[in-house]
């Protein structure tokens, strides 16, 4: 082999590695796209907290109207039975 070839092998070895090091991603962001990924995360983390608040309205509702009801028809129920003892007192023998 003559230095010549040993040269040129050389040179496009070193020329190869160095291209490949200048194409490597950048893993450094500029901050101002960590404040647009930080304004994304808050956007995102504003709707789940919208969807859970939604969520749970919609159940205590269905609760508190549930509860109510029962409630009212417990109460009907007791005043129907107190004026029928009352109705039984009443009524002569």
């Amino acid at each position: 082999m003559n230095v010549r070839t040993i040269a040129l092998a050389l040179s496009l070895g070193l020329a190869t590695t160095v291209a490949g090091y200048g194409s490597m991603p950048q893993d450094a962001q500029s901050p101002k796209q960590d404040m647009k990924d930080a304004g994304h995360a808050t956007k995102d983390a504003a709707k789940d907290t919208g969807r859970a608040t939604k969520k749970t309205t919609k159940q205590t509702g269905h609760a508190v109207k549930k509860g109510t009801k029962k409630a009212a028809n417990k109460t009907a129920q007791k005043t129907k039975q107190g004026a029928q003892k009352v109705e039984d007192k009443t009524q002569p023998q």
